[in-house]
C-alpha cells in the first residue's frame, strides 16, 4: 500500500516507507538497457535512500516485435534481471496481478498504447520510457487514456534530470534567453526522425526553455539535423542532432547575464529517483502539456523537412494530430 505519513506540523517524505510497505514494481519490455539498470538500483542488496520503498518483482519481456536492435536484446536482458529476484511472466495481464505500479520500458514507442491500456484499466500508476509513443496522435491518445481511466502517468528522457539542467530550469542562474541543445540522433525507420534518439536533446531543450514554442524550421544534411524553434516571447531555442560526430549530450544556455554549459549527464539515477517519488505520491513531475509540446516540436520539425525547410507552426501540427487521435480507440 502506498501511504503518506503525516505528523503534527510536519509532512514526512513519502519516500520513507517500511519494509512491509514496499511497492511492487513490474516491468513491461526487456528490450532496453534501462530495464536492467533500473533493476540493479531498485533491487540492490543495499538500496540507496532515494530508491527505497520500491522493488521490481516481475517482468513481461516483450517490447518491440520487429526492431532487431531491440528484439535481439531480450534473451540477454532476461538473464541479467533474473539474479535480482525478478519473475519472468508470459503476459501483461499476469504481470498486473503481481504488481502495484509499472515501468513501461519497451524500446518501441509504437507498442506503448496497446501495452499501457491494460495498465490504465487496472488502475496502476505507470512511467512510460522514451519515446512515449511512435506518433504524435498516439502521444495524445496516451494522455487521454490516462485522464479517462484516472491513472497518473508521465514520460521523459533521463537528460531532463542532470543537476545543471535542473539548476538552470529552477532559475538559479537567472533568466534563460536561449538554448542550443545537442545529442546523438540515430534514426529508426519505424519512428519519426527525432523521436527515436533525438528525443534526448529535445527534452533538454524544453526542460530549459519551457513551453511556448510557436514554430519550427528544420535544416538537414546526411549527418546532422538542426531544428530551430521560436518561442512566443521571441526567444530562440535550437536542437542539433548528430549522427556522425560523437559530441555526447548537452547544451549551451544563454542567460540574461552570461552563459552556462550543460554537459553533466551521469546516468539514469536522478530520473529513477523521480519515478520512485511518482510511484509513491501519484504526482507526475512533468506536466502533460510540456511532453505534448516537445513531441509536437519534433513532428513539426519533420513537417518542415517534408516542406523543404519552411517554418511550420506547432498549433497547425497539433490540430491535425488531435483530429487523428480522436479516432483511436481507448477501450
Amino acid at each position: 500500500m502506498i501511504k503518506h505519513v503525516l505528523f503534527f506540523g510536519a509532512l514526512i517524505s513519502a519516500c520513507t516507507v517500511s519494509a512491509a510497505e514496499v511497492i511492487k514494481v513490474g516491468i513491461i519490455g526487456l528490450d532496453t538497457s534501462h530495464s536492467v539498470e533500473f533493476t540493479k538500483l531498485l533491487n540492490a542488496d543495499t538500496v540507496e535512500p532515494q530508491y527505497a520503498g520500491c522493488r521490481i518483482v516481475a517482468a513481461y519481456p516483450q517490447g518491440s516485435r520487429d526492431i532487431a536492435s531491440s528484439t535481439n536484446r531480450v534473451p540477454g536482458y532476461i538473464e541479467k534481471v533474473k539474479p535480482f529476484g525478478v519473475e519472468i511472466v508470459d503476459s501483461i495481464d499476469t504481470l498486473l496481478k503481481k504488481v502495484d505500479v509499472v515501468l513501461l520500458e519497451s524500446n518501441d514507442g509504437r507498442v506503448h498504447l496497446e501495452q499501457a491500456l491494460p495498465v490504465f484499466k487496472a488502475g496502476k500508476r505507470v512511467f512510460i520510457d522514451k519515446p512515449i509513443a511512435g506518433s504524435l496522435p498516439h502521444v495524445l491518445a496516451l494522455f487521454e487514456a490516462s485522464k479517462r481511466y484516472n491513472v497518473p502517468m508521465f514520460s521523459c528522457s533521463s537528460l531532463r534530470y542532470t543537476p545543471k539542467t535542473q539548476a538552470l530550469r529552477n532559475g538559479q542562474h537567472g533568466a534563460i534567453v536561449g538554448v542550443e541543445a545537442y545529442s546523438p540522433c540515430a534514426l529508426e525507420a519505424t519512428h519519426p526522425d527525432l523521436f527515436w534518439y533525438g528525443i534526448h536533446g529535445v527534452e533538454t531543450l524544453f526542460t530549459l526553455m519551457g513551453t511556448g514554442c510557436e514554430s519550427v524550421v528544420r535544416v538537414s544534411s546526411p549527418g546532422t539535423d538542426l531544428a530551430i524553434g521560436t518561442w512566443r516571447e521571441g526567444r530562440i531555442g535550437t536542437f542539433r542532432g548528430n549522427r556522425e560526430s560523437r559530441n555526447g549530450y548537452g547544451a549551451t544556455v544563454f542567460l540574461a547575464k552570461g552563459l552556462q554549459r550543460v554537459d553533466d549527464f551521469k546516468g539514469y539515477g536522478p530520473m529513477l529517483a523521480e519515478i520512485v517519488t511518482f510511484f509513491k505520491t501519484g504526482v507526475a513531475p512533468v506536466k502533460p502539456e510540456e511532453t505534448i509540446e516537445l513531441f509536437t516540436f519534433m513532428e513539426a520539425a519533420d513537417e518542415s523537412k517534408r516542406r523543404g525547410g519552411v517554418p511550420v507552426r506547432l498549433d497547425e501540427v497539433l490540430a491535425k494530430a488531435k483530429a487523428e487521435a480522436a479516432k483511436i480507440p481507448l477501450e
